[in-house]
């Protein structure tokens, strides 16, 4: 059995949540010789909730950077955010001037200002509905993997990397957009507790993915692909890397490896 891993965001779908169908058909091809599909993102689980991505059919997804690890709609294994850490996060975020999404595995809370005519932040708002929530300040009960930041000119973002990098990791975007993890996890650290738990060689795993925080998953399995759109730091690190996602990129790798 070998298992596949799929990013998101320029991966399986574009920047209009757009799928080709090739894709589709290279999974279900793939799957039907029993190997196992999972998604694997950098988007809290609370996000991946599209009926379009999980119509292409997926035994299970790893959300927010490797801290989420789900098989057949059972969580086997979740990393959350302590109490504390959550309003050290919200304390040091409002203090130098950063907007931020606390991401969780249901719920999102999202800065009150900072992400005015923001297209993604409506989109939460549209995809979460009563999930995505207006950040006021801590709450009780609140589960956290993650957050993700906006950096504006007046952001004071290394004194929030001094304040908050004894217990999180930095992933920047094209010097505007910070993931901000749980310290020593990522992409690649979920894929390994997946493959311990399910007893799989690395050598027969596969990650298909574009960006990033990309990079040490590509880096970590078996056989890391990066898509023809990719970036920089993800080709540099990949294996393979195919053609663009509105080009089967997903189809041809597959065929490339002959997986399908």
């Amino acid at each position: 059995m070998k298992i596949a891993f799929f990013d998101i965001d320029g991966t399986l779908w574009d920047s209009k949540a757009f799928i080709p169908e090739s894709t589709k058909e290279a999974i279900r091809q793939y799957r039907a010789k029993g190997n196992m599909a999972f998604i694997c993102s950098g988007r809290a689980r609370g996000n991946i909730i599209a009926k379009e991505l999980h119509d292409i059919g997926f035994d299970g997804v790893l959300a927010a950077c490797g801290n989420h690890v789900e098989l057949n709609g059972e969580v086997l294994h979740e990393k959350l955010l302590d109490d504390e850490q959550i309003k050290l996060c919200i304390d040091v975020a409002d203090k130098y001037k950063m907007p931020i999404v606390l991401e969780g595995p249901k719920t999102h809370w999202i800065s009150e200002k900072g992400f005015e005519n923001d297209p993604y932040i409506d989109y939460l708002y549209e995809m979460l509905g009563d999930h995505a929530r207006v950040l006021r300040g801590y709450e009780d009960g609140m589960r956290v993997n993650k957050f993700s930041a906006d950096v504006w000119p007046d952001t004071d973002f290394g004194a929030i990397k001094r304040e908050l990098g004894g217990f999180m990791d930095f992933i920047v975007h094209d010097g505007v957009v910070v993931e901000f993890i749980p310290k020593g996890t990522s992409k690649a650290t979920g894929i390994k507790w997946l493959c311990d738990y399910l007893k799989v060689d690395i050598d027969d795993t596969y990650a298909f993915g574009d960006s990033i925080n990309d990079k040490d998953m590509l880096e970590f399995v078996g056989h890391g692909i990066c898509m023809g759109n990719g970036t920089e730091a993800a080709r540099q690190v990949a294996e393979y890397i195919t053609t663009d996602i509105h080009e089967d990129g997903i189809y041809n790798a597959m065929k490339h490896y002959n997986i399908i």
